[in-house]
């Protein structure tokens, strides 16, 4: 079984930043989609699509999704705890309270993921430099969002622990992907398989909720978003996901939920001319400053600079 390294190397730091720009970006996408699509069928297409992606480029390199049924029973797991719950409990959260508030809950995924993992894995446990960089991280997620997000903290207590729930999924979700890897099953095929899987589950609940074939057709900037969102922040996101789960682990590529909120604020000030003001700086260093704490190595390097001038 390979085994897991608490300390990312550059290449899979740049991984995970790429996998937050393309989370980050999703947000964009889907404020277009909502306008004219509801929830749930944004979301079936969204991972429907990807999947059709996914196995068309399978298909095409001859290294298809084996049809095993022990293999297929862990993609509806792993599409039911990654996909369809968080996506619906989020989706379910954001009516009742401020995107603010919920992006702040989400940013809590790390924290539910080091409990998750250090009790359902051997190689990922808990530490204090770990616990402490996620709780940093945390707070600045919190300062960049700004203190008016937590304005409705303690009303509509159902909606967030329903975002709080999702984030819960998300933390299960990472430690049982890690079976993947040790199945022989590739980043590539785990994506198409899992994105498939979500979709056959949430076919019946669209066609039921949404009712999607008495909605009129969608306007072109509809579709290119849908087809982004699909594309880029599904099918290439999750290959990423994949590949990053195998070598990092779940505890790692859970922080991507904090770096998200970067992208998503630089990518407005850079897409769509939005100010950046003092407290997005802010909270970019504290987020920042909780990398490197879970990372360890600057704290490393900074004891050994220590104990060499002292020695």
């Amino acid at each position: 079984m390979q085994q897991i390294s608490q300390t990312m190397g550059p290449a899979q730091w740049a991984t995970l930043v790429i996998l937050s720009i393309l989370w980050g970006g999703s947000f964009f996408f889907v404020e277009i989609a909502i306008t004219t699509l509801p929830p749930f069928t944004i979301v079936l297409l969204r991972v429907a699509l990807a999947a059709l992606a996914l196995h068309i480029f399978l298909l095409a390199t001859g290294k298809p999704v084996p049809f095993d049924a022990r293999l297929w029973g862990a993609f509806l797991v792993m599409g039911f705890l990654n996909n369809v719950v968080p996506f619906s409990l989020l989706a379910w959260g954001q009516i009742q309270i401020a995107s603010g508030l919920a992006s702040i809950l989400n940013a809590t995924t790390p924290i539910f993921t080091i409990v998750v993992a250090h009790f359902l894995t051997s190689d990922e446990k808990m530490t204090g430099g770990r616990v402490a960089g996620v709780l940093i991280g945390f707070a600045g997620v919190a300062v960049m969002i700004g203190p008016a997000a937590l304005a409705g903290l303690g009303a509509n207590l159902l909606a967030q622990l329903a975002c709080l729930g999702a984030t819960l999924s998300y933390g299960f979700a990472g430690s049982f992907g890690r079976r993947f890897a040790r199945m022989g099953v590739s980043p590539v095929q785990t994506a198409a398989g899992q994105v498939t899987a979500s979709a056959l589950i949430l076919l019946p609940v669209s066609l039921l909720l949404d009712q999607p074939w008495t909605l009129a057709m969608p306007g072109g900037e509809v579709i290119a978003s849908i087809l982004a969102l699909a594309l880029l922040s599904t099918a290439v996101a999750y290959i990423l996901f994949f590949r990053l789960l195998a070598s990092a682990g779940a505890t790692n590529i859970m922080l991507v939920t904090l770096l998200v909120p970067i992208s998503a604020i630089l990518l407005g000030a850079t897409i769509l001319g939005e100010r950046l003001d003092p407290e997005h700086f802010a909270g970019m260093a504290l987020i920042a400053l909780g990398l490197a704490a879970i990372d360890g190595r600057p704290a490393r390097a900074l004891g050994r600079l220590v104990t060499g001038r002292s020695g």
